[in-house]
Protein backbone atom coordinates (compact mmCIF):
# COMPACT_ATOMS: atom_id res chain seq x y z
CA UNK A 1 0.00 0.00 0.00
CA UNK A 2 1.44 3.70 -0.67
CA UNK A 3 2.20 5.64 2.50
CA UNK A 4 -1.05 8.12 2.61
CA UNK A 5 -0.28 11.73 1.04
CA UNK A 6 -0.38 14.96 2.70
CA UNK A 7 -3.87 16.68 2.38
CA UNK A 8 -4.35 19.65 0.29
CA UNK A 9 -5.32 21.73 3.17
CA UNK A 10 -1.94 20.81 5.21
CA UNK A 11 0.16 21.45 2.12
CA UNK A 12 -1.56 25.26 1.77
CA UNK A 13 -0.58 25.91 5.38
CA UNK A 14 2.89 24.77 5.08
CA UNK A 15 3.40 27.06 2.29
CA UNK A 16 1.14 30.06 3.84
CA UNK A 17 3.97 29.29 6.97
CA UNK A 18 7.24 28.79 5.05
CA UNK A 19 6.73 31.92 2.86
CA UNK A 20 5.48 34.33 5.63
CA UNK A 21 8.42 33.15 7.77
CA UNK A 22 10.86 33.22 5.58
CA UNK A 23 9.98 36.94 4.43
CA UNK A 24 10.10 38.35 7.82
CA UNK A 25 13.62 36.23 8.48
CA UNK A 26 15.33 38.31 5.26
CA UNK A 27 13.63 41.07 6.22
CA UNK A 28 14.89 41.03 9.80
CA UNK A 29 18.48 39.89 8.68
CA UNK A 30 18.45 42.74 6.33
CA UNK A 31 17.99 45.25 8.38
CA UNK A 32 20.47 43.70 11.05
CA UNK A 33 22.72 43.55 8.30
CA UNK A 34 22.79 47.06 7.57
CA UNK A 35 23.46 48.17 11.00
CA UNK A 36 26.17 45.60 11.31
CA UNK A 37 27.64 47.23 8.63
CA UNK A 38 27.26 50.73 9.38
CA UNK A 39 29.36 50.48 12.94
CA UNK A 40 31.75 47.96 10.73
CA UNK A 41 32.23 50.67 8.38
CA UNK A 42 32.36 53.56 10.85
CA UNK A 43 35.17 51.47 12.03
CA UNK A 44 37.16 51.41 9.22
CA UNK A 45 36.51 54.29 7.86
CA UNK A 46 39.10 56.30 8.46
CA UNK A 47 41.75 54.15 7.68
CA UNK A 48 40.23 53.61 4.45
CA UNK A 49 40.16 57.26 3.67
CA UNK A 50 43.79 57.60 4.62
CA UNK A 51 44.80 55.14 2.11
CA UNK A 52 43.08 56.79 -0.35
CA UNK A 53 40.42 54.67 -1.24
CA UNK A 54 37.52 56.77 -1.83
CA UNK A 55 34.15 55.37 -2.51
CA UNK A 56 35.33 52.68 -4.04
CA UNK A 57 37.31 51.28 -1.16
CA UNK A 58 34.45 51.85 1.44
CA UNK A 59 31.73 49.76 -1.16
CA UNK A 60 34.71 47.33 -1.67
CA UNK A 61 34.92 46.89 2.09
CA UNK A 62 31.06 46.74 2.75
CA UNK A 63 30.57 44.00 -0.13
CA UNK A 64 33.15 41.94 0.93
CA UNK A 65 32.48 42.34 4.56
CA UNK A 66 28.84 41.57 4.15
CA UNK A 67 28.68 37.46 4.00
CA UNK A 68 30.80 37.21 7.72
CA UNK A 69 27.77 39.34 8.59
CA UNK A 70 25.49 37.79 7.13
CA UNK A 71 26.02 34.84 9.28
CA UNK A 72 25.77 36.56 12.20
CA UNK A 73 22.42 37.95 12.15
CA UNK A 74 20.60 34.97 10.63
CA UNK A 75 20.05 33.20 13.70
CA UNK A 76 18.93 36.13 15.84
CA UNK A 77 16.88 36.82 12.71
CA UNK A 78 15.21 33.69 12.56
CA UNK A 79 14.14 34.35 16.66
CA UNK A 80 12.74 37.82 15.53
CA UNK A 81 11.19 36.86 12.63
CA UNK A 82 9.60 33.63 14.15
CA UNK A 83 8.37 36.09 16.88
CA UNK A 84 7.01 38.22 14.76
CA UNK A 85 4.68 35.62 13.00
CA UNK A 86 3.63 34.02 15.97
CA UNK A 87 2.01 37.05 17.87
CA UNK A 88 0.69 38.44 14.73
CA UNK A 89 -0.94 35.09 14.41
CA UNK A 90 -1.71 34.75 18.37
CA UNK A 91 -3.14 38.65 18.53
CA UNK A 92 -5.02 37.66 15.00
CA UNK A 93 -7.03 34.85 16.38
CA UNK A 94 -5.28 32.36 13.88
CA UNK A 95 -3.81 30.27 16.52
CA UNK A 96 -6.76 29.72 17.90
CA UNK A 97 -8.27 28.69 14.96
CA UNK A 98 -5.52 26.34 14.17
CA UNK A 99 -6.29 24.92 17.54
CA UNK A 100 -9.91 24.67 16.87
CA UNK A 101 -9.14 22.72 13.61
CA UNK A 102 -6.60 20.08 16.04
CA UNK A 103 -3.66 21.69 15.46
CA UNK A 104 -1.22 20.98 18.62
CA UNK A 105 1.77 23.57 19.20
CA UNK A 106 4.15 20.94 18.54
CA UNK A 107 2.52 20.52 15.48
CA UNK A 108 2.78 23.72 14.25
CA UNK A 109 6.47 23.95 14.72
CA UNK A 110 6.64 20.72 12.88
CA UNK A 111 4.90 22.53 9.68
CA UNK A 112 7.31 25.49 10.12
CA UNK A 113 10.56 23.32 10.65
CA UNK A 114 11.06 22.84 7.20
CA UNK A 115 11.75 26.37 6.31
CA UNK A 116 14.34 26.99 9.55
CA UNK A 117 16.42 24.04 8.31
CA UNK A 118 16.45 25.24 4.87
CA UNK A 119 17.55 29.22 6.01
CA UNK A 120 19.96 26.46 8.33
CA UNK A 121 21.59 24.89 5.97
CA UNK A 122 21.73 28.03 3.27
CA UNK A 123 23.84 30.02 6.50
CA UNK A 124 26.03 27.23 6.85
CA UNK A 125 26.88 26.94 3.31
CA UNK A 126 27.65 31.05 3.46
CA UNK A 127 29.81 30.41 5.91
CA UNK A 128 31.42 27.49 4.46
CA UNK A 129 31.87 28.96 1.16
CA UNK A 130 31.39 32.54 0.63
CA UNK A 131 32.47 33.98 3.84
CA UNK A 132 35.85 32.75 3.76
CA UNK A 133 36.76 33.70 0.10
CA UNK A 134 35.14 37.39 0.80
CA UNK A 135 37.03 37.99 4.24
CA UNK A 136 40.28 36.40 2.46
CA UNK A 137 39.98 38.96 -0.43
CA UNK A 138 39.63 41.54 2.27
CA UNK A 139 42.20 41.05 3.88
CA UNK A 140 44.75 40.63 0.98
CA UNK A 141 43.20 44.15 -0.08
CA UNK A 142 43.63 45.77 3.35
CA UNK A 143 47.54 44.02 3.27
CA UNK A 144 48.38 45.26 -0.58
CA UNK A 145 46.84 48.96 0.72
CA UNK A 146 48.81 49.52 3.94
CA UNK A 147 51.89 51.95 3.60
CA UNK A 148 53.14 50.73 6.70
CA UNK A 149 53.24 46.91 6.58
CA UNK A 150 55.78 46.78 8.64
CA UNK A 151 54.04 47.78 11.45
CA UNK A 152 52.35 44.54 11.11
CA UNK A 153 52.08 42.09 13.95
CA UNK A 154 54.45 38.93 13.47
CA UNK A 155 52.38 35.39 13.27
CA UNK A 156 53.27 31.49 13.83
CA UNK A 157 51.97 28.42 12.00
CA UNK A 158 52.85 24.89 11.47
CA UNK A 159 53.49 22.73 8.43
CA UNK A 160 54.47 19.43 9.63
CA UNK A 161 56.80 19.63 12.03
CA UNK A 162 58.13 22.54 11.60
CA UNK A 163 57.32 25.56 13.24
CA UNK A 164 57.70 29.07 11.18
CA UNK A 165 57.48 32.49 12.71
CA UNK A 166 57.07 35.64 10.07
CA UNK A 167 57.75 39.13 11.26
CA UNK A 168 55.22 40.82 9.01
CA UNK A 169 53.74 40.24 5.40
CA UNK A 170 53.41 43.20 2.86
CA UNK A 171 52.61 43.26 -0.72
CA UNK A 172 48.97 40.84 -0.39
CA UNK A 173 51.17 38.04 1.13
CA UNK A 174 54.00 38.44 -1.69
CA UNK A 175 56.69 39.15 0.80
CA UNK A 176 58.06 37.89 4.32
CA UNK A 177 60.15 39.76 6.47
CA UNK A 178 61.87 38.34 9.43
CA UNK A 179 61.19 34.28 8.82
CA UNK A 180 62.13 32.04 11.76
CA UNK A 181 61.92 28.10 10.62
CA UNK A 182 61.71 25.67 13.77
CA UNK A 183 62.65 22.35 12.18
CA UNK A 184 62.06 19.69 14.42
CA UNK A 185 62.67 15.80 14.46
CA UNK A 186 60.10 12.72 14.80
CA UNK A 187 60.31 12.69 18.61
CA UNK A 188 59.83 16.76 18.40
CA UNK A 189 63.31 17.84 19.16
CA UNK A 190 64.76 21.12 17.67
CA UNK A 191 67.02 20.03 14.60
CA UNK A 192 68.07 23.31 12.72
CA UNK A 193 66.83 26.94 13.04
CA UNK A 194 66.68 29.35 10.02
CA UNK A 195 66.54 32.68 10.35
CA UNK A 196 65.81 34.31 6.76
CA UNK A 197 65.86 38.24 6.16
CA UNK A 198 62.94 38.54 3.30
CA UNK A 199 61.09 36.06 1.01
CA UNK A 200 59.60 36.98 -2.26
CA UNK A 201 56.47 35.34 -4.35
CA UNK A 202 57.08 35.60 -8.18
CA UNK A 203 56.48 33.10 -10.58
CA UNK A 204 54.64 30.88 -9.03
CA UNK A 205 57.76 30.30 -6.17
CA UNK A 206 59.15 31.70 -3.66
CA UNK A 207 62.74 33.05 -3.13
CA UNK A 208 64.89 33.98 -0.03
CA UNK A 209 67.42 36.74 0.21
CA UNK A 210 69.85 34.73 2.29
CA UNK A 211 70.42 34.74 5.91
CA UNK A 212 71.73 31.83 8.19
CA UNK A 213 71.15 28.33 9.75
CA UNK A 214 71.63 27.54 13.82
CA UNK A 215 72.10 23.22 13.86
CA UNK A 216 72.84 22.28 17.12
CA UNK A 217 75.54 19.80 17.26
CA UNK A 218 76.33 18.00 21.22
CA UNK A 219 77.45 21.26 23.22
CA UNK A 220 78.26 23.22 20.16
CA UNK A 221 75.90 25.14 18.08
CA UNK A 222 77.14 25.28 14.13
CA UNK A 223 76.14 28.51 12.39
CA UNK A 224 76.18 28.45 8.50
CA UNK A 225 75.61 31.52 6.35
CA UNK A 226 72.58 30.72 3.71
CA UNK A 227 73.14 32.49 0.15
CA UNK A 228 70.22 33.88 -1.82
CA UNK A 229 68.39 30.74 -3.07
CA UNK A 230 64.57 29.15 -3.81
CA UNK A 231 63.30 29.25 -0.06
CA UNK A 232 62.11 25.45 -0.56
CA UNK A 233 66.13 24.78 -0.67
CA UNK A 234 66.02 25.86 2.75
CA UNK A 235 63.14 23.71 3.97
CA UNK A 236 60.21 26.41 3.13
CA UNK A 237 56.83 24.45 3.11
CA UNK A 238 56.09 23.32 -0.52
CA UNK A 239 52.73 24.85 -1.86
CA UNK A 240 52.16 27.74 -0.19
CA UNK A 241 51.14 30.73 -1.57
CA UNK A 242 50.33 34.11 -1.53
CA UNK A 243 46.84 34.31 -0.15
CA UNK A 244 47.44 31.03 2.01
CA UNK A 245 50.23 33.69 3.95
CA UNK A 246 47.61 36.15 4.08
CA UNK A 247 45.11 33.49 5.67
CA UNK A 248 47.41 32.49 7.98
CA UNK A 249 48.51 35.96 9.29
CA UNK A 250 44.78 36.84 10.08
CA UNK A 251 43.65 36.66 13.72
CA UNK A 252 40.66 33.85 13.12
CA UNK A 253 40.61 33.01 9.76
CA UNK A 254 37.31 31.78 8.72
CA UNK A 255 37.80 28.45 7.10
CA UNK A 256 35.81 26.22 5.13
CA UNK A 257 34.77 22.71 6.31
CA UNK A 258 37.12 20.92 3.60
CA UNK A 259 40.28 23.57 4.83
CA UNK A 260 39.63 22.38 8.37
CA UNK A 261 39.92 18.98 7.56
CA UNK A 262 42.88 19.13 5.49
CA UNK A 263 44.68 21.37 8.49
CA UNK A 264 43.46 18.50 10.89
CA UNK A 265 44.64 15.79 9.24
CA UNK A 266 48.57 17.66 8.47
CA UNK A 267 47.94 18.22 4.51
CA UNK A 268 47.49 21.72 5.18
CA UNK A 269 49.38 24.63 7.03
CA UNK A 270 47.54 26.16 9.81
CA UNK A 271 47.63 28.88 12.51
CA UNK A 272 44.85 27.44 14.78
CA UNK A 273 45.37 24.62 17.27
CA UNK A 274 43.07 21.73 16.29
CA UNK A 275 40.93 21.74 19.19
CA UNK A 276 39.44 25.18 17.84
CA UNK A 277 39.52 23.65 14.25
CA UNK A 278 37.31 20.55 15.56
CA UNK A 279 35.28 22.65 17.25
CA UNK A 280 34.65 25.16 14.32
CA UNK A 281 34.00 22.15 12.06
CA UNK A 282 31.17 20.27 14.51
CA UNK A 283 29.24 24.21 14.67
CA UNK A 284 29.45 24.57 11.15
CA UNK A 285 27.54 21.16 11.43
CA UNK A 286 25.37 21.81 13.77
CA UNK A 287 24.15 25.19 12.03
CA UNK A 288 20.91 23.99 11.02
CA UNK A 289 20.00 22.63 14.70
CA UNK A 290 21.19 26.47 16.21
CA UNK A 291 18.21 27.19 13.90
CA UNK A 292 15.88 25.06 14.87
CA UNK A 293 16.66 25.91 18.56
CA UNK A 294 15.50 29.97 17.82
CA UNK A 295 12.01 28.32 16.64
CA UNK A 296 11.61 26.18 19.55
CA UNK A 297 12.18 29.52 21.71
CA UNK A 298 10.01 31.24 20.18
CA UNK A 299 6.58 29.09 20.17
CA UNK A 300 5.90 30.12 24.43
CA UNK A 301 4.51 33.37 21.79
CA UNK A 302 1.44 31.20 21.07
CA UNK A 303 -0.35 31.47 24.56
CA UNK A 304 -0.65 34.76 24.63
CA UNK A 305 -3.79 35.51 25.55
CA UNK A 306 -5.23 37.03 22.91
CA UNK A 307 -6.83 40.23 25.02
CA UNK A 308 -3.28 40.46 26.32
CA UNK A 309 -1.74 41.51 22.55
CA UNK A 310 1.47 43.40 22.36
CA UNK A 311 0.97 44.38 26.06
CA UNK A 312 2.54 41.05 26.68
CA UNK A 313 6.05 40.32 27.94
CA UNK A 314 6.33 36.85 27.07
CA UNK A 315 7.93 37.93 23.69
CA UNK A 316 10.49 39.74 25.46
CA UNK A 317 11.25 36.99 27.85
CA UNK A 318 11.67 34.46 24.36
CA UNK A 319 13.86 37.13 22.59
CA UNK A 320 15.96 37.17 26.08
CA UNK A 321 16.07 33.30 25.88
CA UNK A 322 17.55 33.63 22.76
CA UNK A 323 20.29 36.13 23.37
CA UNK A 324 20.92 33.76 26.31
CA UNK A 325 21.20 31.07 24.31
CA UNK A 326 23.88 32.84 21.82
CA UNK A 327 25.57 33.57 24.54
CA UNK A 328 25.66 29.94 26.36
CA UNK A 329 27.23 28.49 23.09
CA UNK A 330 29.69 31.14 22.74
CA UNK A 331 31.18 30.80 25.83
CA UNK A 332 30.86 26.65 25.27
CA UNK A 333 32.48 27.23 21.95
CA UNK A 334 35.44 29.80 23.67
CA UNK A 335 36.24 26.74 25.91
CA UNK A 336 36.29 24.29 22.93
CA UNK A 337 38.80 26.52 21.05
CA UNK A 338 40.95 26.92 23.83
CA UNK A 339 41.21 22.76 24.59
CA UNK A 340 39.27 22.50 27.83
CA UNK A 341 36.21 21.25 26.43
CA UNK A 342 36.13 18.09 23.90
CA UNK A 343 34.47 20.03 20.57
CA UNK A 344 31.37 17.68 21.00
CA UNK A 345 30.68 19.16 24.72
CA UNK A 346 31.46 22.78 23.53
CA UNK A 347 28.62 22.60 20.75
CA UNK A 348 26.26 19.86 21.79
CA UNK A 349 25.01 20.70 25.59
CA UNK A 350 23.22 24.09 24.44
CA UNK A 351 21.36 22.66 21.76
CA UNK A 352 20.72 19.84 24.02
CA UNK A 353 19.29 21.88 26.93
CA UNK A 354 17.70 24.66 25.58
CA UNK A 355 15.86 21.91 23.73
CA UNK A 356 15.01 20.27 26.02
CA UNK A 357 13.89 22.74 28.19
CA UNK A 358 10.98 24.63 25.98
CA UNK A 359 10.00 21.23 25.62
CA UNK A 360 8.98 20.63 29.10
CA UNK A 361 7.54 24.10 29.51
CA UNK A 362 5.23 23.62 25.54
CA UNK A 363 3.97 20.16 27.65
CA UNK A 364 3.83 21.65 31.02
CA UNK A 365 1.54 24.93 29.52
CA UNK A 366 -0.56 22.12 27.64
CA UNK A 367 -1.35 19.97 30.25
CA UNK A 368 -3.00 23.45 32.40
Amino acid sequence: MNPPSPSPARNVLIGYLTRELVGRVLTTAAILLALMEILALLEQLTPILERHQGAAGIAYFMVLHAPMLVGSALPLAVLIGALLLLVQMTTGSEIAILRAAGLTTPGLARLMLPAVLALGVAGALVDDQLTPRAELALARWWNRTDPHPEGGRSFWFRSGRTLIDVGYVAGGGTTLSRVDLYQRDPDGRLRRTLHLATLRYANGAWSDEGGRSLEPTGAIVRTTVLPPAPALEHGWPAGLRPADMIRLSMDTPPLSAAAIIAALRGRAPASQPAAALRTALLARLLTPFSFAVMLLLALPVVYIPPRSGTRSWLPVWCLGAGLLFMVFQGMLRALGNAGTLPAPAATLPGIVIFTLAVCALVLRIEER
